[in-house]
C-alpha cells in the first residue's frame, strides 16, 4: 500500500559511526550499511518510492551520543547531528522529519537540546539509544533514577513521544554471554537490555509522575507484550508503582514493527495493546524496505486497523501535517 510511514530509520555522521559495532551488522555487510547509514536523498529516498513509504522520520544509528564517554562532547555532537539532520529535512519536509539525538550524560543539557530541537527545528520527538555511558567505560546510567525527572517532566511539557532504542550491553558486563558472542548481538541483547530499562522506568513509578508520557518501543515491544501477564501476576503486588505494569503499557507506550516481520509476535502484540497503539515501521538500513512492506501487505488486518499502524497512528502520535 501507498502512504506509509517509517520512524525507527537510522542515519548516521562520521562521529557517530566511529563509537558503532560492527556486531550491530550480522550478515557482515558493513560497508554496505554504512553508505546506507551515511545516505538520506539517494539509495533512501528512491527505497522509500518503490515501496510506498511516504514519510520517514530520521534518527541516529546506535549507540551514537549514548556511547561518547566525554560530557562536552557529548553535547557538541548532539548539537551538531542535529542541526545537520534539520539542514537536510529542510530539503525534502515532505518526505522527512527528525528525531532528536540527546546528550543524556547530562540531563539539563538534554533538556535543552530536546527543547531546541522541538521548539526550533520542528523536530518530532527523540529516540534514544538505551543507557548512557559517561567519563569512564565500565558505566551504564538508567533513566529511572532521581536526577532524570527533570528531563521527563520536560518531555512531557514538550508533549512529544520518547522513542525508547536499543543499544548493545557493555561486554565487561555481559558476564552470561562468555563464550556465546552471538548472544551480544541484536538478535538478543538488543531486546533483553530495552526490555530492562523499560521496566526499569515503569517501576519507578514515573507514569504516576508524568501520566501523559508516551514512549516507544521498536521490534513489537521487545518481548515485553509476551510476558505481559505474567509479569503482573508475579510483580502486581511488590512493585513501587500504583497500578500494574500491564495498564501503564497500554496506556504509555506505543508499539512498532521494525525488525519483527512474522505473524506471531504481531499478534501477540496487537491482542496486548490494540491497533491503536502499534505502528508501521522497518529499522533500515538494517532491515530493508521490500521485506518490511511485502510482509505487512500480506498480514490479514481490517482496512480500519491497516490504516492505523501504517499511517494514522503515526500521524496522530507525531503530530504529522501531510496533508
Amino acid at each position: 500500500m501507498d502512504g506509509l510511514i517509517a520512524f525507527e530509520e537510522h542515519w548516521a555522521i562520521e562521529q557517530t559511526l566511529a563509537g558503532f559495532s560492527e556486531a550491530n551488522d550480522p550478515d557482515g555487510n558493513w560497508r554496505n550499511v554504512r553508505q546506507r547509514l551515511l545516505d538520506i536523498h539517494d539509495m533512501r529516498l528512491s527505497e522509500m518510492d518503490r515501496n510506498g513509504v511516504e514519510m520517514t522520520i530520521l534518527s541516529l544509528n546506535s549507540p551514537a551520543v549514548q556511547g561518547i564517554l566525554d560530557v562536552g562532547e557529548a553535547v557538541e555532537t548532539a548539537k551538531m547531528a542535529n542541526d545537520m539532520l534539520a539542514e537536510q529535512v529542510a530539503k525534502r519536509p515532505d518526505r522527512f522529519a527528525g528525531f532528536a539525538a540527546l546528550p543524556m550524560q547530562d540531563p539539563d543539557a538534554a533538556i535543552e537540546e530536546l527543547t531546541r530541537c522541538v521548539r526550533d527545528l520542528g523536530f518530532k520527538g527523540a529516540m534514544v539509544n538505551g543507557f548512557t555511558q559517561k567519563d569512564v567505560p565500565d558505566s551504564a546510567i538508567y533513566y529511572d533514577i532521581a536526577e532524570y525527572r527533570p528531563f521527563w517532566a520536560a518531555v512531557q511539557g514538550l508533549d512529544v513521544p520518547f522513542y525508547m532504542h536499543p543499544r548493545l550491553n557493555i561486554p565487561s558486563r555481559a558476564h552470561s554471554y562468555v563464550g556465546h558472542p552471538w548472544l551480544l548481538s541484536p538478535a538478543w541483547d538488543f531486546g533483553i537490555q530495552t526490555a530492562d530499562h523499560t521496566l526499569r522506568l515503569i517501576c519507578s513509578g514515573l507514569f504516576d509522575e508524568f501520566p501523559r508520557l508516551q514512549m516507544v518501543l521498536g521490534h513489537l515491544g521487545e518481548r515485553i507484550p509476551f510476558d505481559l501477564w505474567r509479569i503482573d501476576h508475579l510483580m502486581r503486588q511488590v512493585i513501587p508503582a500504583e497500578k500494574e505494569i500491564g495498564d501503564y503499557f497500554r496506556s504509555n507506550f506505543h508499539l512498532t514493527t521494525s525488525g519483527q516481520f512474522h505473524e506471531a509476535p504481531f499478534r501477540c502484540a496487537l491482542a496486548e495493546l490494540g491497533a491503536g497503539r502499534i505502528l508501521f515501521s522497518i529499522d533500515y538500513p538494517f532491515e530493508q524496505f521490500a521485506e518490511a512492506t511485502s510482509w505487512f501487505e500480506g498480514t490479514e488486518l481490517s482496512d480500519a486497523d491497516r490504516l492505523k499502524i501504517a499511517r494514522t497512528n503515526a500521524i496522530d502520535l507525531f503530530k504529522l501535517d501531510l496533508s
